[in-house]
């Protein structure tokens, strides 16, 4: 079917169902924008650098996990393959985990403390190293001692570790593209259906006709993920005004600004990254986190990704241009990678 050639198409890390398609619904409802899942998070930052969408919807980092790592090394762009690639935008979801599938039907499912015994790794047993173990949240709902191969997103393995190692110990962990992908692959494949199970959404399962065998299986309560919009050229006014209302609005009690810059410094030089994290203080800029990628360049050498916060106008270019030029000072090379309104909690 021929999109209409004005429309606003919104590239996501699909299929349908995944975390990521769901926070474009929420974040692009109401609007005339077309959404376009794409297999993998280097095709949505392919579509939005060629202009075959005019945003993308991407995970940033889990509240309980931390950062996207392939987020990160794409918007470092170390081979130069994203050079116009900003971030204009962000959004949170909070993550329900459920591990999905087919019930067993060759054996009973008693009580969870008799699976629990035989396949425990023995995380909820008190040691000298681990003196008060985490329990998992979440009990399963049927038997899963069939449950062979789990496939899932590596952010979601990463999420449910307590009840992974407590329930499921034994099992293959097979990292896919997304948590949809995962319960596709399920679904597509009745062959293998009967030892595999996924880890996805409620919606997910539904979508794909598969049966919940434990939900609300992550760590953590309040499990959130924050998603980065991105666009493609500089943030400004202009295609600010193309996102709905909704990427528009700030938390009332914090309306800062968000900015995120990439650098990389001398390691040999004593004090170097310390001098750079200074600039920040200097210009009133709040830094909120730092990450680092291996720059590929040498060994050990790394690139820092900065992310902070400030009252001013972030997409004012002459606002930023002496914090800029002072870190040109300290660092090897920098890279501004956007600004958007701070929209936690909104």
């Amino acid at each position: 079917m021929a999109h209409d050639s004005s429309a606003i198409i919104i590239a996501y890390l699909g299929p349908q169902s995944s975390y990521t398609h769901q926070i474009a619904v929420d974040a692009f409802e109401n609007s005339s924008c077309l959404l376009k899942d794409e297999p993998s998070i280097r095709d949505v930052f392919t579509a939005v650098q060629t202009s075959s969408a005019s945003f993308g919807v991407v995970p940033f980092e889990n509240s309980s996990n931390g950062p996207v790592q392939i987020t990160l090394d794409l918007l470092i762009d170390r081979d130069n393959d994203f050079p116009d690639i900003q971030a204009c935008a962000e959004a949170y979801m909070e993550v329900q985990h459920c591990l999905v599938g087919y019930a067993s039907k060759n054996s009973s499912f008693d009580n969870v403390k008799d699976m629990r015994s035989s396949f425990s790794s023995g995380t909820a047993t008190p040691t000298t190293d681990r003196p008060f173990p985490r329990e998992p949240k979440a009990k399963p709902s049927t038997d899963l001692r069939h449950v062979q191969r789990i496939f899932s997103h590596p952010q979601a393995f990463g999420q449910c570790e307590a009840f992974l190692s407590t329930y499921l110990k034994n099992a293959e962990r097979v990292e896919v593209s997304s948590t949809s992908k995962a319960a596709s692959m399920i679904a597509e494949d009745r062959s293998r259906s009967s030892t595999d199970a996924a880890i996805s959404s409620r919606l997910a399962a539904g979508v794909n006709g598969l049966t919940i065998l434990a939900k609300g299986i992550q760590d953590v309560d309040g499990n959130t993920t924050r998603f980065l919009i991105i666009q493609k050229g500089a943030v400004n006014a202009v295609n600010q005004a193309m996102l709905p209302e909704k990427l528009q609005r700030c938390n009332a009690k914090r309306p800062n600004k968000k900015g995120l810059v990439a650098f990389s410094i001398n390691h040999e030089t004593q004090g170097t990254l310390a001098d750079a994290l200074l600039i920040f203080k200097k210009h009133d800029l709040n830094l909120t986190s730092i990450n680092s990628r291996p720059s590929r360049l040498r060994p050990w050498h790394y690139i820092f990704l900065v992310e902070f916060e400030g009252k001013k106008q972030l997409e004012e270019p002459d606002l930023l241009c002496a914090a800029l030029e002072d870190l040109d000072g300290v660092t090897e090379g920098n890279k501004w990678l956007g600004c958007w309104l701070d929209r936690f909690d909104t």
